[in-house]
């Protein structure tokens, strides 16, 4: 190789070097760019010289795996904080709290049994307890306001994440294609995908695995795929089979039948996070509120028909209480529906802050061994001795309610029936008197004038009333703390994740980032190459100037 053809490949590695370096200080703010390197070789041809051998981005697989993992978990705790977050500051407020209205509303059954007869302190009675119910109701309004918008948020991160990965589909077509036709790999098509991978770790948790070490395949942590190779398998936010009230995901099988997934097969990122947090806090909070307005309903109105009223009649309901709702899931192979639910006052003491499924695990059905009752909240099985049925009516009870089927005769095996005892009873109660005259103050033999019953209503504060454990005042406690609780577990838990995912982001950057000071000495350096490579050039020209100079 002469000098001139070892000046010139020195001239276009610099050259080719300088616009690698150029490339990275202008994308230094533009995310997901990984730097460039341009990689220089001994020339092929022999004799000598300088050829790039590659333009390779810097990007660490291991590292960018371990990031979006951090990423996952940092953005589902982050959105679990903001929600519960809402929860704490709603029922932690003194003022529009449950605690202080409870406690009026007590305190007028106090004044009323120091005057029974008095129309003020009867007035004061019925306005407490006004307060109250619509207290209840606006706790249960809110909760419920969650619900729905937890539902519609996940049907938007759907829709995102269905767009990220068709994206990822055709960006593994069009890499492909780049592939195929220069033979090397196109650096920012491989930046884009590498960014969308982290994208969709924000939204939800997912396996990514590297075939050939080429095209990028997503799938779910259970397997169900989201990307192969070109190819993309939508998600779709669909109704949940046991709650037609509940929004849950739904991916087509083979078959093309919309199949509903189980709620914990998503995990991480913000639909993770958002779906995390209602089945652990805010399921349960939206129970215990309703839990509490059952046990304040049913041993009201109990106590109150003890006593008479002005009029010398006995007490009726004092409040109005929702009933518990059941479902029929779809699916089920028998068309056996609820036909009726109702609070089962004698037993109410087993009534609990959670939802159950009821399993038929034998037909014909003739007796309770017939049914498995399965609590929600821990998974558990009700013993046999807490669950009864009446095959003559068709009357299924356990935990302080009673389902009452259509026609049991039409039961199949493995048919399966949601029961939520208490989800909404609060956003029903409400004062069922509104004549003061009826408030049943009295005791039954001491006549209409005396405060007998007016103090057992009284009693009922300090009651265990609540799973016959609990008093109102208490249940309210240990629901306010316990949410508190959660609420700064998770804030611990996304500070030291955030710190995790920080210190990954750093150590990403370190090997991935635009150093600009590092840059800006690559200029000088590779300017340096340049000129240098153009002296030879020069010298070599020197040089045959010189021997034709000779000649002459």
């Amino acid at each position: 190789m002469s000098i001139f053809s070892t000046g010139l490949s020195g001239l276009n590695a610099a050259q080719n070097a300088l616009a690698t370096t150029s490339n990275n200080i202008s994308n230094v703010f533009t995310p997901g760019y990984n730097r460039e390197v341009t990689l220089l070789g001994q020339s092929s041809t022999g004799g000598g010289g300088v050829q790039g051998n590659d333009i390779q981005r810097q990007f660490n697989d291991y590292v960018a795996s371990q990031l979006n993992a951090a990423t996952s978990k940092s953005s589902a705790l982050e959105t679990y904080a903001n929600q519960v977050g809402q929860i704490d500051s709603l029922l932690a407020d003194r003022e529009a709290g449950l605690a202080p209205l409870m406690q009026n509303f007590f305190s007028s059954l106090e004044d009323l049994a120091s005057a029974p007869s008095d129309p003020a302190a009867r007035q004061g009675v019925l306005g407490s307890a006004d307060t109250l119910s619509a207290q209840f109701r606006s706790f249960d309004g809110y909760l419920q306001d969650m619900q729905e918008g937890i539902n519609g948020q996940i049907a938007d991160e759907v829709t995102q994440i269905n767009n990220t990965t068709e994206q990822l589909a055709g960006l593994n077509r069009e890499i492909a294609l780049a592939r195929a036709r220069s033979g090397e790999a196109p650096n920012g098509l491989l930046n884009q995908r590498d960014r969308l991978v982290n994208e969709l770790s924000e939204r939800m948790d997912v396996r990514l695995n590297i075939q050939d070490g080429k095209t990028y395949n997503v799938s779910l942590p259970n397997g169900q795929p989201l990307v192969a190779g070109t190819q993309q398998f939508t998600l779709e936010a669909m109704d949940s089979p046991v709650d037609p009230e509940r929004t849950v995901l739904g991916y087509r099988d083979s078959a093309g039948t919309l199949v509903a997934l189980d709620e914990d097969t998503v995990t991480g990122g913000t639909l993770g996070g958002l779906m995390e947090f209602r089945a652990e806090t805010l399921d349960k909070t939206q129970n215990q509120i309703g839990q509490m307005a059952v046990s304040l309903a049913v041993a009201f109105n109990q106590q109150h028909a003890s006593g008479v009223d002005l009029d010398g009649e006995q007490g009726g309901a004092f409040f109005e209480i929702g009933q518990p709702r059941a479902y029929a899931q779809e699916g089920n192979v028998g068309s056996t529906k609820v036909a009726e639910t109702a609070f089962d006052a004698a037993n109410i003491d087993r009534l609990r802050a959670t939802d159950y499924t009821v399993r038929v695990t034998n037909t014909p059905v003739t007796g309770a061994a017939d049914f498995e009752v399965i609590r929600k909240d821990s998974g558990e099985a009700l013993g046999s001795a807490d669950i009864g049925f009446d095959a003559t009516s068709g009357e299924l009870s356990f935990g302080g309610v009673t389902l009452t089927f259509d026609d049991t005769a039409v039961m199949a095996q493995n048919d399966r029936f949601e029961v939520q005892p208490v989800r909404r009873a609060a956003g029903n109660l409400e004062s069922a008197i509104a004549d003061l005259d009826k408030i049943a103050a009295g005791g039954p033999d001491g006549g209409s004038g005396n405060n007998e019953n007016a103090l057992a209503l009284q009693d009922l504060q300090d009651d265990s009333i609540v799973s016959g454990s609990a008093s109102l005042s208490g249940a309210y406690g240990a629901m306010v703390s316990d949410v508190g609780n959660r609420t700064n577990i998770v804030q611990v838990n996304l500070d030291a994740q955030q710190g995790l995912t920080d210190q990954l982001k750093a150590v990403q950057q370190s090997e991935s980032g635009v150093n600009l000071d590092e840059e800006a000495a690559n200029l000088i350096r590779y300017q340096q190459f340049y000129q240098a490579n153009a002296k030879v050039i020069e010298t070599g020209t020197t040089v045959i100037d010189t021997i034709l100079g000779l000649r002459n």
